[in-house]
């Protein structure tokens, strides 16, 4: 992860076909990290101007670069951590059958207030059911759900629970 004293945060995660690429994103979080030197968790690290930028969702918007360098869509499945690869179910897999996006079906039906079973529902519906009319309605929606702010953290983090498989 390269976020040091920068105001981007990148990440390399899988994308259409499982193909890794780097997700750029407005830094939201400090480097905090204890004195084992592993992270801080996530509400001690986010910053006082990340909450704003996450609440507005300007964070998402230098994922616009990687729009344009074929590596995502405007509309498509969030992607997520490469290390989550190995614990997606097959069906879950389907994610991958499409460019991730910017915002997606799950997005727009919950963010990260929604668990991860129903946030892969949303995915793979959105895959199978992928067309010109959905995408602009997500948009729509997406523009509604910064304005109402909805979604945001879980109900038990600031941004999402970590996924560990479907057990």
């Amino acid at each position: 992860m390269a976020n040091q004293g920068s105001p981007f945060f990148t990440q390399v995660r899988p994308g259409k076909n499982c193909r890794p690429f780097r997700l750029i994103k407005f830094k939201t979080m400090s480097d905090k990290r204890d004195d084992h030197g592993e992270l801080l968790p996530d509400d001690e690290r986010l910053t006082q101007i990340g909450k704003f930028i996450r609440k507005t969702s300007l964070d998402e918007l230098p994922q616009l670069l990687n729009v344009m360098m074929g590596q995502m869509s405007l509309v498509g499945p969030r992607p997520l951590l490469i290390e989550y690869l190995p614990l997606y179910s097959p069906e879950q897999m389907k994610r991958h059958e499409v460019r991730p996006g910017i915002t997606g079906w799950a997005q727009v039906n919950g963010r990260n207030s929604i668990s991860w079973h129903q946030k892969f529902t949303f995915d793979i519906w959105y895959v199978k059911n992928q067309s010109f009319r959905l995408d602009l309605k997500i948009l729509f929606l997406t523009v509604v759900k910064v304005f109402k702010s909805e979604g945001i953290g879980s109900a038990t983090s600031v941004t999402m629970e970590k996924f560990n498989g479907n057990n």
